[in-house]
């Protein structure tokens, strides 16, 4: 059962969370660009922003079959978990809208606007890639991975 639920979290994790850290990553440019994906791009974000809890609630079952969640390699995963999802729900999320409505609207979109954004994207896929680095090398694991 561990071995299914381990598959379970990684199959979500790429599916989720994935397409998000590209989407985010190329909005800025297409916001700049005045590009009509912007909204394929920003939805895209949200729909697999909802999808992408599977992720911690499948870590967290997956790591309690494992008998780990008292260690500290996932007790840090699991608060950059939460760190990413804030930046994501809290400046992400947020940042695009307004900049969706404001391309809507036909105003004029301020270089510093996208380059903040950019920014919050990187922090979410920085901490992401931190999160993925942390479960492959699991440091102090008794495993020996």
């Amino acid at each position: 059962m561990t071995k299914f639920l381990l598959a379970v979290h990684v199959l979500a994790a790429i599916i989720a969370i994935g397409p998000v850290t590209v989407a985010a990553s190329m909005f800025p440019a297409a916001v700049r660009q005045g590009s009509a994906g912007v909204h394929t791009l920003h939805g895209i974000c949200r729909v697999y922003a909802g999808v992408g809890i599977a992720v911690p609630v499948f870590g967290l079952v997956t790591a309690q079959s494992m008998h780990v969640l008292g260690q500290i390699w996932l007790i840090v995963s699991m608060a950059l978990t939460t760190v990413a999802a804030g930046v994501l729900m809290l400046l992400v999320l947020p940042g695009q809208e307004v900049l969706v409505a404001a391309l809507d609207d036909g105003k004029e979109i301020e270089r510093r606007a996208t380059a903040r954004l950019a920014m919050y994207g990187g922090m979410f896929n920085l901490l992401w890639a931190t999160v993925t680095v942390l479960m492959i090398i699991r440091p102090g694991s008794t495993t020996g991975a």
